[in-house]
């Protein structure tokens, strides 16, 4: 600010300075024309006077009436010359007045534009610095939000028992992001056989196995060492620290949290729910988690639970696919059979569709062929007859061929006449 402050006034300095000069200078331009044409002027007289003495010590034997002739031309000559002069003296000083004139336009445009940029770069200033300002409050109130937050979180980590109850919130929300449902996929603070110990988590394996997981965290030293000023009081901290640590994992593997007897794997997890922590520990002493893991203690930080949930969740999905595909083969098998003794009753049906067919196409056409012969003779005997013929015989005979009939290779029966009776 004290900067720009300074730039402004040095260029209104400047600008005013710059006006001084130049109206200095146009009036020492102009009394530097007046001098100059005095100058001419003494010079010319003196260089006549000279040539006066020159021409009375030459001719001195003449008249002074030449004399004063000769005077007068002299006279008139060098006025005329003094005049040219003069005016030619006139006409340089003005040209170099324009050029002043313009010179001064040129600078007052130039001070304009300086003046309208400072005008801006005030006015942008102000609005940079009210934005500026702005952002400075809110950055404010939030890192005192932020304050006010690690606040209540360092008071909330104070105790052990908030400490376990802050490591079962954030294991629950990993679970929950997994898809992970209590009862199906885990149980928690489920007791064991044994009684003795309860595990925090416990989640559930192919084959009946399962795996159990503590997320109490000593995290006391490592509060302290963030607090600590001096190095010598971080390194000591630093040391109580990761000694607690040790601790944990020889608690937990004092623990019957790897039971045979119960399923159980080779291995139990414990959860550090914290990833900067989680850093701090292989940062510090990467052999730390190489010892854990040769006592069967996984640490994990929320996103190397993830990792391992995400196996879990797989390895349960492949399992229960592939007994779902044993029992699908199963099914597949009853159903193959099924199927095929459905195959053979529908060859069945079709043979007895078959025949019945055949039956059918055997009434249609033959049967129906010769229970349709008789009435065809039966006409042929009524047109032969004409209308004269009783109808108390047609009727008889109608009667007798039907009850004789024929055979079914087209012979008349032993009681049919081949033709109608006479009278």
């Amino acid at each position: 600010m004290e900067f720009i402050i300074a730039f402004v006034l040095g260029a209104i300095f400047g600008a005013l300075l710059v006006l001084l000069v130049n109206y200095l200078q146009k009036q020492r331009a102009r009394e530097l024309a007046q001098e100059l044409v005095n100058q001419t002027q003494q010079q010319k007289m003196q260089e006549l006077e000279m040539l006066l003495g020159r021409v009375k010590d030459a001719f001195g034997s003449l008249s002074m009436d030449a004399l004063k002739r000769n005077t007068e031309e002299f006279l008139k000559v060098a006025n005329e010359v003094l005049g040219r002069q003069t005016r030619t003296g006139e006409l340089e000083l003005e040209g170099k007045k324009k050029l002043i004139d313009q010179t001064l336009e040129g600078m007052k445009a130039d001070l304009l534009r300086v003046q309208t940029l400072i005008t801006e770069f005030e006015k942008d200033r102000a609005a940079k610095f009210g934005q500026l300002e702005s952002h400075l409050s809110q950055a404010m109130e939030q890192t005192k939000r932020l304050q006010e937050t690690t606040e209540q979180l360092r008071r909330a980590l104070a105790g052990s028992k908030q400490r376990g109850q802050w490591g079962e919130r954030m294991a629950e929300d990993i679970l929950r992001l997994m898809g992970f449902v209590e009862g199906i996929n885990y149980e928690k603070q489920q007791a064991l056989d044994s009684g003795q110990n309860r595990p925090d988590f416990t989640f559930y394996l192919p084959q009946e196995r399962k795996i159990n997981m503590d997320v109490k965290f000593p995290l006391d030293n490592y509060l302290k060492y963030l607090e600590a000023q001096g190095e010598n009081e971080k390194e000591n901290f630093k040391r109580l620290f990761l000694r607690d640590v040790r601790e944990r994992i020889k608690e937990v593997t004092g623990r019957d949290y790897i039971d045979p007897g119960e399923n159980t794997l080779d291995y139990v997890l414990v959860f550090i729910p914290n990833e900067q922590v989680y850093a701090f520990i292989n940062e510090h002493d990467r052999g730390l988690l190489d010892e854990a893991l040769q006592k069967k203690v996984i640490l994990c930080s929320p996103i190397t639970l993830y990792a391992v949930l995400a196996i879990i969740r797989q390895a349960m999905e492949n399992f229960n696919l592939q007994n779902t595909a044993g029992q699908i083969m199963k099914l597949l098998e009853s159903f193959y059979k099924q199927w095929q003794m459905f195959v053979k009753s529908l060859e069945k049906m079709g043979k007895k569709i078959y025949e019945a067919q055949q039956e059918y196409e055997s009434l249609n056409s033959v049967r129906k062929n010769q229970l349709e012969k008789p009435l065809r003779q039966i006409e042929n005997l009524k047109k032969q007859v004409g209308p004269g013929f009783p109808e108390g015989e047609a009727m008889l005979v109608e009667a007798e061929l039907i009850e004789g009939g024929e055979t079914e290779e087209g012979q008349p029966g032993p009681g049919e006449n081949s033709g109608p009776k006479e009278k």
